[in-house]
Formats: C-alpha cells, structure tokens, sequence
C-alpha cells in the first residue's frame, strides 16, 4: 500500500460495531442484513451466553449492544446486568416486545440508555443508534460546549449563541436544541424528542412537541437569513449545519 494510500485509509471515519443479540431467526436476519446495509460492522447472536461471552473477550471490541430481552439461558436482564459489570459506559439499547410503561421503566434503570419496542421502524432503529453513538463519543471527550454550523452552545454557562447574538431560551427549549445539537444533520422523530426531555410515553402526548420546536425557531432562526432548523416530512425534525 502507498503512502498516500495508508494516509487516506487513516482518515476514513471508524466503522461502528454493533452486537445484536437477538434469538428470533427471521428477525435476527433482517435486524443484521439492515444495519449492515447502513453501514455498522453487526455481529449477530441469539443467546444471553453468548452475548456475554462476546463482550468478555474485549470489554472494548464493540460500540453499542441492540439487546433483545427474552432469551434463551440468559435472561435480557441478566445480559444486561453481566454488560453493565463489565462495561459500563457501553451504549445499550433495548430492542423487545415487552412494551408497558414498566418494562420500560425497569430497562431504564437497570442501565439499558434507550427502549425501542417491536413492531418498530426501521428507520428510527437506526436513528436511535447513532443518537447512542454520538452521545458515548461527546461523554468520552468530555465536550463542554456544542457547535453546530454558527450556533454554539455552552453546556457550563448554558449560554446560546448564533453568530455572536446571545440567544434566551427556557430549560425545555435549551435541552431540545442540545439534543438536536447532538444530532446534527440527522432527523429525529417526536418520539425520540418527547422521551427525551421529559421520559415520557409517546401516547400520551399529542402537539405539545411541534409547540416547543415552534417556539424554538422562533428564538434561533428569526432575523437570520439563513434557517437551521427544518421539518423532515413523514420523520421529524433537523437541525442543519449549512
């Protein structure tokens, strides 16, 4: 291999690497061929055993755990329990047909960092992925401000920027734009918005999202010429870097 060759190949971005524990075949399939086609590396198991065992021989090795709860031998529980003891800053999410509030709340706080129940699209698999992703990489730095594109955010001082103007915003909207911060150039469902600030059950909510997004744009957009937040029909909403 060239130099110039070698250089390149060490500025590709890193592929992340996602182990699916998953113990139904046909959906096992399906998960594995669809993260692939979007670009995970997915190693696919179908026991709790032999996730643990997976993870063991490199506490390292993988990015982010989707984890299935009712398993053959061990437990999704128990699975996460074992990852949580030897990882404990590796993302989790909870991929299962478990769907009440309490399950919900019990995967939570048992360490799993997000809840996604099946029948489920696809897409927001992915998307809740690489929220995960992004999230474990901005803790690893340790990153005390946020900038996207001419906005800037300080997550000490809570002070927002745009373009040298100081921006006031309310705790909600402060924590809605430094999640769509957090995923910039990426669209982010309702959903994923409503769990976020306030865990709550999307059910139960109906517009309130679109007002606090309207607010928002109100306060980050007006008077520029150029607007950074924008409506991905059918999705949700994205916050641009221009």
């Amino acid at each position: 291999m060239s130099s110039a060759e070698t250089r390149a190949k060490e500025t590709e971005p890193a592929v992340a690497k996602v182990l699916l524990v998953e113990d139904d075949p046909l959906l096992g399939k399906s998960v594995h061929r669809g993260l692939t086609e979007h670009g995970f590396d997915c190693c696919w198991v179908r026991s709790g055993g032999e996730a643990v065992r997976s993870v063991l021989e490199d506490t390292e090795l993988f990015d982010a755990v989707v984890l299935d709860l009712m398993l053959p031998d061990l437990t999704g529980w128990e699975v996460l329990e074992e990852l949580r003891n030897q990882n404990r800053g590796l993302p989790v999410l909870i991929l299962t047909a478990l769907g009440s509030v309490d399950d919900r709340v019990r995967g939570l706080n048992a360490g799993a960092d997000d809840y996604l129940v099946k029948p489920f699209a696809f897409p927001e698999l992915v998307a809740r992925l690489l929220a995960l992703l992004r999230r474990a990489e901005l803790q690893a730095k340790d990153v005390l401000t946020l900038d996207v594109g001419p906005l800037k955010l300080n997550l000490v001082t809570r002070v927002v920027e745009r373009e040298g103007r100081r921006i006031e915003l309310t705790e909600t909207e402060f924590k809605l734009l430094e999640y769509l911060m957090r995923n910039a150039n990426h669209a982010v469902t309702r959903r994923m918005l409503c769990e976020y600030l306030w865990d709550a059950d999307w059910e139960g909510v109906t517009n309130i999202i679109e007002v606090h997004i309207n607010r928002l744009r109100s306060k980050v957009d007006r008077g520029f010429r150029q607007p950074l937040i924008e409506t991905v029909r059918g999705v949700g909403y994205a916050l641009r870097s221009r």
